[in-house]
């Protein structure tokens, strides 16, 4: 049998910022965090229906974490409006792509947020985040088809890259787009499983380098997206399904959590807070025993989440987060 090979790790810069100023190295590392409170928000909404609690508190967050968000978004709108060769570069490198990715993913989160105060502004966010994924998704094809073979190696990022579209699925059936949440749930479903599977055979062969495997918990996003889309569509049992493979991969994660938590605070550990609140999201959306276990991981991924991405914001502001991730400059 051969032997397991180590991946060399990461290096992340540490040098002084470029010259530019700080809005024209924004870092698109920052927005998994950003992601994270959006999901946070999205699945304590669901948790106090389930629960029959007051819900202005929760509202009132959500209204912050969506102006953090238009802030942020603008502030990388600004950066590649300047140089629009920004984004390619951003792409060129993990903690870009995994940023990138994530910003597209707020998208249909705050149309998400939206749908249910301001539907005619949600469908325009809806359709511009997906309109922003495809062309993501055309980027990042072409700036890995361009790059050296190493480059192209299949990452848990493409979880969010490619099977993510079933993101734009959920405001998508709030706002009675059935057929359009179904397509889009039906493409992310058969990219889910040809990535995780390549995925799989890669675990097994190599072992990731500390600082990349907070990304592993990636694959749990569209297995928790694809549960709340189903739910939706009144697929109980399809629901059901995904939530016991999400279940198992979670418990997998918590098993191995001082091997996955071994480098300590790395720019890559937003990737762990909306994977863990979305599965929440869709455990407080099934009966009987889900509901409580849904309550227990919410509560687990506020306390645990918050000051990680709490560290990422402070980082992003002190213009360390654009150094550690190499950061393009506008």
């Amino acid at each position: 049998m051969t032997p397991l090979r180590r991946s060399p790790p990461p290096v992340f810069p540490l040098g002084q910022p470029e010259t530019g100023g700080w809005f024209r190295r924004m870092p698109p590392a920052v927005f998994p965090g950003i992601l994270g409170l959006v999901w946070l928000g999205l699945a304590w909404r669901r948790a106090v229906a389930e629960f029959s609690l007051p819900t202005a508190v929760v509202e009132a967050c959500l209204g912050a974490v969506t102006l953090l968000w238009a802030f942020a978004a603008a502030t990388y709108a600004a950066k590649a409006l300047r140089r629009p060769a920004v984004m390619a570069e951003d792409l060129r490198n993990l903690p870009g792509r995994d940023g990138l990715a994530a910003l597209v993913l707020t998208l249909p989160a705050v149309a998400l947020v939206l749908a249910p105060i301001r539907p005619g502004l949600a469908t325009l966010v809806m359709l511009a985040g997906l309109a922003a994924h495809l062309v993501l998704i055309a980027g990042a094809v072409a700036v890995l088809a361009a790059g050296p073979a190493e480059g192209r190696v299949v990452t848990p990022v493409w979880q969010t890259m490619f099977a993510g579209l079933a993101m734009g699925a959920l405001p998508a059936l709030d706002l009675g787009w059935t057929g359009s949440a179904a397509a889009l749930a039906a493409l992310s479903a058969l990219a889910t499983v040809m990535i995780g599977l390549v995925s799989a055979n890669q675990l097994m062969r190599r072992i990731p380098p500390a600082p990349l495997r907070p990304l592993l918990a990636l694959h749990l996003f569209p297995l928790a997206v694809l549960g709340l889309v189903a739910q939706g569509l009144g697929l109980i049992l399809c629901a059901q399904a995904a939530a016991f493979m999400a279940a198992a991969l979670l418990l997998g994660l918590g098993a191995s959590g001082r091997w996955l938590l071994q480098s300590g605070h790395t720019p890559f550990l937003g990737a762990l807070t909306y994977p863990l609140a979305a599965c929440a999201a869709l455990f407080l959306a099934l009966d009987g025993p889900w509901r409580i276990a849904g309550a227990l991981l919410l509560l687990a991924a506020t306390f645990a989440g918050l000051p990680v991405i709490f560290r990422l914001l402070q980082d992003w502001m002190k213009g360390r987060l654009a150094r550690q991730t190499n950061a393009a400059e506008a």
